[in-house]
């Protein structure tokens, strides 16, 4: 990993679609040589997936909530089996475990309150012993952006 290739990542992370020829002329290398880095960024786990981000509100998810949630279980296999219902769970767009208060904080759109009622309610079925659920109001920042620095 070197400053061109922290380059390319940073131009990829702002543009996915960026061909690879647009690519090779911001960053001064052939294209073979672009492309080649690229495919290797992408092999050494440096490069998860490219996707595109949907807009929540045009397609009908009124509702952003961030959920809080506690369980008793503590087992390894009871914890592995909570967490992958929780990824399979559309609704779900991220989730974290955590310390401190509360052991996981999920993103979840929802369309309305009748879902996110129904939600909840699969949480507690699945062992979420306390949930705290807050709506988002507005959405001051949503970036997907790691600020890396290739200008060392």
């Amino acid at each position: 990993m070197d400053n061109m290739d922290l380059h390319i990542l940073d131009i990829l992370q702002k543009d996915a679609r960026i061909s690879n020829l647009e690519l090779a002329k911001e960053v001064r290398l052939s294209p073979p040589a672009t492309h080649s880095r690229v495919k290797r960024l992408e092999e050494d786990g440096y490069i998860d997936r490219h996707t595109s981000i949907l807009n929540e509100e045009k397609l009908g998810f009124d509702l952003l909530c961030f959920v809080f949630m506690s369980t008793n279980l503590h087992q390894t296999e009871e914890l592995t089996v909570l967490e992958n219902k929780l990824q399979a769970m559309p609704e779900v767009l991220e989730c974290y475990c955590l310390t401190g208060e509360y052991d996981y904080l999920l993103k979840v759109a929802n369309r309305n309150r009748k879902e996110l009622e129904q939600f909840v309610r699969k949480l507690n079925e699945l062992g979420g012993t306390r949930i705290q659920t807050s709506l988002s109001l507005r959405e001051i920042k949503d970036s997907t952006l790691l600020p890396l620095d290739y200008t060392k």
